[in-house]
């Protein structure tokens, strides 16, 4: 009889184990409702990031430039600085990813046009948060592997970073992860 009680208290700590850790699941990634595409576009300086791999040989100076085309997509030339003070370009296109959904769910496209009907070309490019006045955007897509903090200045300000941190935090990201980017 201890026997089998014991073993009842190890399988209800087990589940009550398991149900904890399913609750503790980040809430999904949701982009802001709407995006000002005339606004957004122009120059943001990346400020923070979670490491990848394309970005890599990036050291600093890391900015985004965004304009607008007649087709309605943007056009995205990335640029940094590497180790050796060269710099390194990536042009891409951005477009809706879904065309009856919210144009601040976007994706992004750095392989040859002529690889555009590839849906894996196409990385997903959600803009979660973003300063009433356009003055700072954070990015990152469905599954938070991705990260950016960008802002129209090359340095931000520190009550403004730390409200941002804490705004990610509450929406399940990984702060510590983040990657602070000199900007000269």
């Amino acid at each position: 009889m201890d026997l089998i009680l014991k073993l009842l208290g190890v399988g209800v700590f087990l589940l009550i184990g398991t149900a904890a850790m399913v609750s503790a699941e980040p809430p999904p990634v949701i982009p802001v409702d709407s995006v000002d595409l005339e606004r957004y576009a122009g120059k943001w300086y990346e400020i923070a990031r979670y490491p990848n791999r394309f970005e890599r040989k990036c050291a600093c100076d890391v900015t985004a430039e965004y304009s607008l085309l007649p087709d309605g997509k943007i056009q995205v030339i990335n640029r940094c600085r590497k180790a050796d003070s060269s710099y390194a370009e990536a042009k891409g296109i951005a477009r809706r990813q879904d065309k009856g959904g919210p144009n601040s769910k976007l994706e992004v496209r750095f392989a040859p046009s002529w690889l555009g009907w590839l849906g894996a070309v196409w990385g997903k490019y959600w803009i979660i948060d973003l300063a009433p006045d356009y003055s700072y955007a954070v990015v990152s897509e469905p599954s938070r592997k991705y990260l950016w903090i960008l802002s129209r200045t090359p340095q931000m300000d520190p009550t403004v970073r730390s409200s941002i941190d804490d705004k990610l935090e509450a929406m399940g990201f990984d702060t510590d992860k983040l990657i602070d980017v000199c900007q000269d």
